[in-house]
């Protein structure tokens, strides 16, 4: 960024004394140039995932997951961000943010981007991952690969699987084009002769069946050595004449639309927010059309047809060079039948407190367990929750459900406690993205067994992860209680990065039992004596521990403030920062995704480094470290520095206290910011810079570190 925002000539910088008021006053902190586009972001995030796909330090499978994840990212994105830029306009409610770029604007340049970036998608997978793939025995077949046993196999497997299940449906004044399902594998065919009625309108549209697998794995009889497979479209396209028999087809090609796949519930509308959902989740499979794929073969006139049929433009239009759904290749990429294209198998640990304990009650009852996930176990909170469940003694359960399973371990337990008497009580947020679905179904099991469901607050998502447990013990009433930065999901406890925090602590439970007071029944705030709780009391304390930590900067002592979150945009605490920064304070985020935030601007953000680590796991855990003039304060959180978390929705930030708990987390904190091989830095242009280890230096790998030092040897490496 090459203008200067200071209306002053004197710079205000890292080498700089430490400003004054004055000083801060002269800097324009509502200039929009100090302010990245929020979806542009996203979209900066997602290219970071593609680029690991030609990190070849990174074993061949799990590159080919970065791709097809980034396929996965890109999906939601259009179905979600792009689809309310459009929504915005459609609308004539342009909203615009502190960046100051209308939705027009914005929908420009992520075109221009991601068309760019999904072209190099497939250039990546046709040249480098596919070839790596066959070196390995791992093929895709094309058609024009088959030999005349393959042939004959699909063939036998068309009639047998696939034409009994699809309807093709000529296009004719009584057969309109198709409401077809949102992210489907569908054909659009050019026809020529007369059929049986003597309709000859020349088109026909044919939508894969979706209980069809996309890749099927051919007999190893018929295959000359490896794992050979072929794809639904091939086996579809090689047979498309036998679906119109009598008829010549001079032309198949496949196509996917995007669509809106945002829910939109009123609140004042609502009355029974499950019964409405469900409709809604019906509803999103036929939303208004974002993106059309089609295959790069596919003749302009034809695609001008489709175009016309779903009411995009060209923008909109991505020619691709490949299967129109990725995704569907994760098959290939979890087989587990190639450890040495994978990470390494690494076996979560137990801290020593809990590594032959039987009683986790009178565990944690002497002192607070801290957890990293996934390094180690997230076993101990089902454990206890189990336990629990069985405990005469324990009265009462209450636990948020944002994230899980219905058949899950947790969900069991409560289940089983519900059934044993226990008051169980289940926060489930029904509105979780795309967990929808599942999060009905888990509610209804928990109703069904007794246990006490509520959705939380209309209009306001609870996506705090808080269990807390009630137990009897002699003549008084004892509290434990659950706080984590992540979800109750024992899948992503393997694959995310997050803290789980075990405690008995008398003030830090009564907050936990006062949060889940305020989430069942109705009445005023509750005053927390340690808890900082969404949408209350969380941002008015970031601020003031910002501010905090500015007045130390200002009074010439050392100040640092470091962040760990998954997205960073909400503007007051971004302008809190630049404040911050201009004082002299030392500020490091590690923002995982989104950040809003420009840094390194000449008298502005000189002081703030944004880092972004992308690896094996997927960092999700949210810490807030201050340095409070040499007695520090921290709190880990299940919210991401954004304005929905903030202010519309239900999060949660405990305090770590006690030296021991704190060091631990400043000391895993370090480690993210000396990696030099899976960190990218944000430059002030917005583009990220990806590290490198200097000439000398080693390399540094949070994420392998962590393993190594949690797992022990032999763990392996996260690249």
């Amino acid at each position: 960024m090459n203008s200067r925002l200071i209306r002053e000539t004197s710079p205000a910088g890292a080498s700089a004394p430490a400003a004054n008021d004055a000083e801060t006053a002269a800097v324009d902190l509502s200039d929009n140039r100090l302010y990245i586009h929020r979806e542009l972001s996203q979209l900066q995030f997602n290219i970071r995932v593609l680029d690991q796909a030609l990190d070849e330090r990174t074993p061949l499978l799990e590159r080919l997951k970065f791709l097809l994840i980034f396929s996965r990212n890109m999906d939601e994105f259009f179905e979600i961000r792009v689809a309310g830029l459009k929504g915005q306009i459609a609308l004539d409610h342009e909203m615009i943010g502190p960046d100051g770029i209308a939705p027009k604007r914005a929908l420009a340049e992520i075109s221009e981007i991601a068309h760019r970036q999904i072209e190099r998608q497939y250039a990546i997978l046709n040249e480098r991952i596919l070839p790596e793939l066959v070196a390995h025995g791992i093929r895709i077949v094309r058609r024009t690969q088959w030999t005349h046993k393959q042939k004959l196999w699909v063939r036998r497997y068309f009639r047998e699987e696939v034409a009994p299940l699809i309807t093709p449906i000529g296009l004719d004044p009584t057969h309109p084009f198709p409401l077809l399902v949102n992210k489907s594998l569908n054909f659009i065919m050019r026809l020529e002769g007369v059929d049986a009625f003597g309709r000859d309108s020349g088109l026909a549209i044919v939508p894969a069946p979706r209980v069809l697998p996309r890749l099927i794995r051919m007999p190893l009889e018929i295959c000359e050595g490896g794992d050979n497979y072929v794809l639904l479209s091939s086996i579809i396209h090689a047979h498309a004449e036998e679906l119109f028999p009598g008829m010549q087809v001079l032309g198949c090609y496949q196509f996917r639309l995007t669509r809106n796949a945002d829910l939109t519930l009123d609140p004042e509308d609502v009355e029974d927010l499950a019964l409405v959902l469900r409709g809604e989740l019906y509803s999103r499979r036929f939303g208004d059309a974002v993106r059309l794929e089609v295959a790069d073969n596919c003749p302009k006139d034809l695609i001008d047809y489709l175009l016309k049929q779903f009411g995009l433009n060209e923008s909109e239009l991505y020619e691709v060079n490949g299967p129109v759904n990725l995704a569907r290749l994760f098959r290939i990429a979890s087989d587990v039948s190639y450890p040495q294209l994978q990470y390494p198998p690494f076996t979560p640990t137990l801290p020593k407190a809990l590594k032959h304990a039987e009683d986790l009650f009178q565990v944690i009852g002497k002192q607070d367990v801290l957890l990293l996930h996934p390094y180690e176990s997230f076993s101990p909170v089902i454990d206890l929750l189990r336990q629990a469940a069985k405990d005469p003694q324990v009265l009462a359960i209450k636990q948020t459900l944002y994230r899980t399973n219905a058949n899950s371990e947790i969900v069991d337990a409560l289940v089983d406690a519900a059934r044993a008497g226990k008051e169980v009580t289940a926060v489930v947020e029904l509105r979780a993205r795309f967990d929808e679905e599942s999060n009905l179904t888990l509610a209804s099991r928990l109703q069904q067994a007794g246990a006490m469901v509520i959705y939380g607050v209309v209009g306001i998502k609870t996506h705090a992860k808080l269990m807390l447990i009630q137990r009897r013990e002699g003549s008084e009433l004892a509290r434990y209680a659950h706080l984590g930065t992540g979800n109750y999901h024992t899948g992503n406890a393997r694959l995310y990065t997050d803290y789980s925090l075990l405690t008995s602590d008398v003030a830090l439970c009564e907050d936990v039992h006062k949060l889940f007071s305020q989430l069942t029944g109705m009445g005023k705030v509750l005053h927390m004596k340690k808890l900082l709780h969404a949408p209350f009391t969380l941002k008015k304390t970031l601020l003031e521990l910002i501010a905090q930590e500015t007045a130390h900067a200002q009074a010439g002592k050392p100040a640092q403030i470091i962040f760990k979150v998954n997205a960073l945009t909400e503007p007051k605490v971004i302008r809190a920062l630049y404040k911050a920064s201009i004082a002299g304070v030392q500020i490091e985020l590690i923002v995982r995704g989104i950040c809003s935030l420009r840094p390194g601007v000449e008298g502005v953000s000189e002081n703030i480094r944004v880092r972004s680590i992308i690896g094996r796991f997927l960092e999700h855990s949210r810490a807030y470290w201050f340095a409070n003039g040499g007695d520090p304060q921290l709190y880990l959180s299940s919210a991401d520095l954004m304005e929905r978390n903030l202010d519309r929705r239900v999060e949660t930030a405990f305090p770590i206290e006690g030296r021991k708990l704190q060091q631990r987390v400043r000391n895993a904190l370090e480690l993210y910011l000396t990696d030099n091989t899976s960190a990218s830095l944000l430059q002030p242009d917005g583009q990220y810079l990806r590290l490198a280890a200097a000439d000398g230096d080693a390399s540094r790998n949070v994420q392998a570190e962590l393993l190594e030092k949690l797992c022990g040897a032999g763990a392996g490496s996260a690249h």
